[in-house]
């Protein structure tokens, strides 16, 4: 890798123009708001360094190895942010741009193309009145009013309706033309016709202008000549820790993409996250590559060496299988009543997406009446780990050790649970200490856990519709001095244990039930409702206490019921 002449940038686009530079698949999409392309054009008009760039040469079969994609020229907010394939058969020898995508198309949307934003206060709707076309241009009369930021030259992106009604070409003058005016000639020819040599700062900034662009070498960059992909990415990985953030997942999406002949991984992972997402969760990148990994890698760990030819030729290979088992959990967890805030680890999934897929049982798994005791083992065996936290430490370990568990036992005819989680147990992933588990009682009504240890007391209730409520056992408005006071309650270390939150608002005193029983309880004190609607105390994890003065007598006992029911699911 060495360090070469610098260029001009009118060079640089003209190389974009001619498909000298192109942006290999290791490449994201372009990120970078109009706001801070209308600062990158100010800060070369001051003579900030703008950094180098690197570029890798590439020649001979590499230009047909991988793949290749050119440069975006109409940015369209949300609806056209990536670059389109560039087929590079019979095409001359080029550069493949290893770092500076940015900031080079960056230069191109503002000298070439047009960057097409939303309106305020609009809907999300691909049309020129939602989302305008606006090309860049460049205040010729005044410099930025408010020069806070360390801005001077105020560049703008403009429709063309806006460009019209501020003065037009007596304001504004739009950036690309300055690349019709190489000629010094011509440029002092163009000056003259529209009088801008008359103002001194309209004169000083067009010049700048086209000094900037035509005359001043300010691409300084670093080439990599050997055709090497490895030492590419090794290079990309490298110098990506800085600039536009790239997290280690968009890096290993990208080698896995070098390799993906027939699908566009990057536009399949999106759609995959975007249908996870109307299942009411969030996924990213990391957790379907670490799916792939459990699924088909020996090693499981984010390694470039795991995502070569091979392996990802296989990822693309599966990756219908792979989606539609991902879909499948997730539908199967909603269906056990989870949501994104109370599914505390994705990773917890995993395995069940293992177990699916290598079952290969996925497919009607969330409906079929014949997998009803496979689905209620799975749903026990969530809540636990859940609540036990097992994925709250090294992650690769735990899957690593899950997989295999699971891999031994794929012949029987239901999950693994017994299995899995005497493994866990040994391992030291889950506790049986009774003090633990006494500790977990103690868990407040909206902590994101609660739910897992109440589906796990309560496995009978309607969780596939969502017919079931979390509810105080003795209604909280019992809980304040005036009805304690009321009810004859005075002593203060009696006062102190019953508006003590461990003890009301924990799950000694919560319960799930289905909706239509808790409309029917509302604030009704434990007494009535039990005597009234005739509830099954038993069923509802309720001790024979059940009057408010008794409830020191309530929440020991209470205790006692429910660590008895945990150790019994342990």
């Amino acid at each position: 890798m060495s360090f070469q002449v610098p260029i001009t940038i009118s060079e640089a686009m003209e190389n974009i123009e001619n498909h000298y530079y192109l942006l290999p698949a290791i490449q994201r999409e372009f990120v970078w708001n109009y706001e801070k392309v209308e600062r990158l054009f100010d800060s070369i008009m001051q003579n900030y360094p703008i950094s180098s760039f690197l570029f890798w040469r590439i020649e001979g079969e590499t230009k047909n190895r991988y793949k290749y994609y050119s440069f975006l020229k109409e940015y369209r907010e949300l609806f056209r942010t990536q670059s389109d394939e560039f087929g590079t058969e019979g095409l001359h020898d080029f550069y493949a741009v290893l770092d500076g995508q940015q900031r080079l198309t960056s230069l191109y949307i503002g000298l070439k193309g047009s960057y097409a934003h939303k309106k305020p206060r609009v809907f999300w709707k691909d049309t020129e009145d939602n989302i305008p076309t606006r090309y860049l241009y460049l205040n010729i009369e005044s410099a930025v009013s408010n020069q806070e930021d360390g801005r001077i030259y105020d560049f703008r992106f403009l429709t063309l309706d806006e460009f019209e009604f501020d003065s037009g070409h007596k304001k504004w003058f739009k950036v690309g033309k300055i690349l019709d005016l190489k000629d010094n000639f011509e440029f002092n020819k163009y000056l003259d016709t529209y009088g801008y040599k008359d103002s001194e700062f309209t004169y000083k900034a067009l010049s700048t202008l086209h000094n900037v662009i035509h005359s001043k070498q300010l691409i300084n960059y670093f080439l990599e000549k050997e055709q090497n992909i490895e030492k590419a990415l090794n290079i990309f990985i490298r110098i990506n820790s800085g600039g536009e953030p790239l997290d280690y997942s968009d890096l290993l999406i990208s080698i896995a993409i070098a390799h993906w002949e027939n699908l566009d991984a990057k536009k399949e992972f999106q759609k995959l996250i975007e249908s996870i997402r109307d299942e009411g969760f969030f996924i990213t990148k990391d957790f379907i590559l670490r799916v792939y990994l459990v699924l088909h890698s020996d090693n499981i760990k984010f390694r470039v060496s795991n995502f070569q030819a091979d392996s990802a030729k296989q990822f693309e290979e599966k990756w219908d299988e792979i989606k539609s088992v991902i879909k499948t959990s997730f539908a199967l967890l909603r269906s056990f009543g989870f949501t994104e805030n109370t599914l505390t680890s994705k990773n917890a999934i995993i395995p069940i997406i293992y177990y699916l897929y290598h079952k290969d049982i996925y497919k009607d798994f969330v409906k079929s009446k014949l997998m009803q005791s496979d689905r209620r083992i799975i749903q026990r065996w969530i809540n636990l780990v859940l609540l036990q936290r097992v994925f709250g430490r090294s992650s690769d370990t735990i899957l690593s050790l899950l997989r295999n568990v699971i891999k031994s036992y794929l012949s029987l005819p239901w999950f693994p649970y017994e299995e899995t989680v005497s493994k866990l147990i040994d391992s030291g992933y889950i506790s049986t200490d009774e003090k633990y588990l006494s500790e977990i009682l103690y868990t407040q009504k909206d902590d994101n856990y609660t739910f897992s240890i109440l589906s796990l007391l309560y496995p009978h209730l309607d969780y596939k519709n969502n017919d079931f409520h979390k509810d105080h056992i003795h209604p909280e408005s019992c809980f304040n001095i005036n009805h304690l006071t009321n009810i004859g309650i005075t002593n203060d270390d009696d006062i102190k244990f019953y508006l003590d939150k461990n003890h009301y608002n924990s799950i000694l005193n919560l319960q799930l039930i289905d909706s239509r029983e808790n409309e029917s309880k509302k604030d009704k004190t434990l007494v009535d409702w039990v005597t009234k609607e005739n509830i099954d105390i038993q069923k509802q994890l309720i001790p024979n206490c059940l009057r408010i003065e008794d409830f020191k007598i309530f929440i020991e006992q209470r205790k006692t019921l429910l660590l008895k029911k945990l150790k019994d699911i342990l």
